[in-house]
């Protein structure tokens, strides 16, 4: 009977860990898209026709080897499956956490984690949310707020941030990528098993704090300066 629930227990922490090592790699792969999508919108200092260059750029990488959009729909397909792989496995180690949790306690009680830490729920779903919308907004439905014009790329962002609920919107949402991003860091190379003594994690928290305030700083630039007046059609 000890023997059952020692293999019990053991398949139970393999699988554990096979999650987080699914949410660590699919992690991995948004923070390298969204240092290069940061990287993109930051084109929208350079002008308009800058920004529609590098956005029509993105549509025919490849050409002629592949179709049209056929790196592009690539890309998509590799975030899609990440997404729903990190969705999935946050969503399943939650689950775990609170049935393993025989005793209730308060957030505010469990003062050794960090406040992203205790956020990375709420975040990851604020992250979600704003997704859905980010792409209406963007790149699915393209809702122009102010009635414009959807069929140019840099018109359409100015028109879109030029309406200061949708950049605070914007800017809440950064926040939480912030927020998501650091504690984000910090758990990955714990599971990856890169924090194995002070000096390790003394490193991770730094990089985490470097690439939460990198992407989200970055992405917030443009937003910003939109309203601010400074990049205009």
């Amino acid at each position: 009977m000890a023997t059952t629930t020692l293999v019990r227990g053991a398949r139970s922490t393999r699988s554990t860990i096979a999650l987080k090592l699914l949410m660590a790699v699919s992690g991995l792969i948004f923070i390298g898209f969204v240092l290069l999508h940061m990287y993109g919108n930051l084109k929208a200092f350079s002008g308009h026709d800058a920004y529609n260059e590098y956005a029509d750029h993105l549509r025919t990488i490849g050409e002629p080897m592949l179709p049209r959009e056929g790196l592009l729909w690539l890309i998509r397909t590799v975030l899609i499956v990440s997404l729903v792989v990190h969705v999935s496995s946050a969503v399943a180690l939650w689950r775990r956490s609170g049935q393993a949790r025989t005793v209730k306690y308060h957030v505010k009680k469990n003062r050794s984690s960090s406040f992203s830490s205790r956020f990375m729920r709420w975040g990851g779903l604020t992250i979600l949310v704003f997704l859905v919308w980010h792409l209406l907004n963007f790149t699915i439905g393209k809702v122009n707020v102010q009635g414009g014009a959807t069929n140019d790329p840099y018109n359409l962002l100015v028109d879109s941030f030029d309406v200061w609920w949708l950049t605070l919107i914007y800017l809440v949402a950064m926040a939480a990528l912030g927020l998501h991003l650091h504690h984000g860091v910090w758990s990955s190379a714990q599971t990856l098993g890169l924090t194995n003594n002070a000096k390790a994690r003394r490193n991770a928290k730094t990089l985490g704090w470097i690439v939460a305030v990198v992407i989200a700083g970055g992405f917030s630039l443009v937003p910003v300066f939109v309203l601010a007046g400074v990049i205009t059609k």
